[in-house]
């Protein structure tokens, strides 16, 4: 059961006796970046009971998730019936329709091929292709704003003067040493993807806004897996972990493909200030 706020403490008074059986987390934390909650908490649950059914109860939508989050939101929802196909699993999405947007309710449509309303269960007459649902919401990012600090690199041997500019807005953005650490595992991850695997140059921009360090990558790639960071790296594997830690480590994950080949946007929450 991944439900934000308390929802889970009063569904686990409603349930009485009977919540020992269920597995209780809150969605605003384990699911504050959609990009981790297919690896991190549903594939993670039913990979912690082999052999066994699995029943998943999540809500990655409610009212006051931000709009930020609102796409990498429904690329989620379109996903888990890839990510899930093979698994004896059911999952149910509680979508609140009396307090979401007309919008949200019509994406929930689209991505879950079956709808129900606590009385009955039919199938979804938009339910659309997952690969489909999910392109039409990688869209164009806003562009970086005028006073973002910009680092240009190509290769590998360019990576420490790129941790180094990186680390120095970080700290300056307020973030303390163990974050700035994490931030500079993430950031490392996409550029060496973007060293070693698109064989030119690419720009990183960093920025602070809205309460959080925004540090974004525009280079030539493509990832062609849509599943890509979002599928538990095999036992053992020496490579293929990267974007499940940039997923893991960043507050919010945007990404869009374009012509010229993609941008990923990593959002860092800033420590509150009194």
């Amino acid at each position: 059961m991944v439900v934000p706020g308390d929802g889970g403490e009063r569904i686990r008074a409603e349930l009485g006796p009977r919540s020992g059986g269920v597995r209780f987390a809150d969605m605003a934390v384990e699911g504050r970046n959609p990009a981790r909650i297919i690896p991190a908490v549903l594939l993670a649950f039913a990979a912690g009971h082999p052999g066994r059914r699995v029943w998943i109860i999540g809500e990655p939508v409610w009212k006051g998730r931000s709009d930020l989050a609102y796409p990498p939101c429904v690329v989620h929802e379109a996903l888990i019936n890839l990510a899930f196909a093979g698994h004896d699993a059911a999952l149910l999405c509680p979508y609140d329709t009396s307090r979401l947007t007309e919008q949200a309710i019509a994406d929930a449509a689209r991505t879950h091929p079956l709808l129900g309303d606590g009385a009955a269960v039919w199938d979804s007459p938009s339910y659309t292709d997952p690969l489909e649902a999910a392109a039409l919401f990688d869209r164009p990012l806003p562009a970086p704003p005028e006073h973002a600090a910009t680092h240009r690199f190509s290769g590998v041997g360019m990576l420490p003067v790129l941790r180094s500019f990186t680390a120095a807005r970080a700290r300056a953005a307020g973030l303390d040493d163990d974050r700035v650490t994490e931030v500079l595992i993430a950031v490392n991850e996409l550029a060496t993807n973007t060293a070693e695997y698109t064989g030119a140059p690419g720009t990183l921009s960093v920025w602070t806004e809205d309460g959080a360090l925004v540090c974004q990558i525009d280079d030539t790639g493509h990832i062609s897996d849509p599943l890509a960071g979002r599928l538990p790296a095999d036992d053992g594997a020496g490579r293929g972990r990267g974007l499940l830690i940039v997923n893991e480590l960043a507050d919010l994950t945007r990404v869009h493909h374009h012509a010229a080949g993609m941008s990923t946007r990593l959002y860092f929450d800033l420590p509150l200030t009194v």
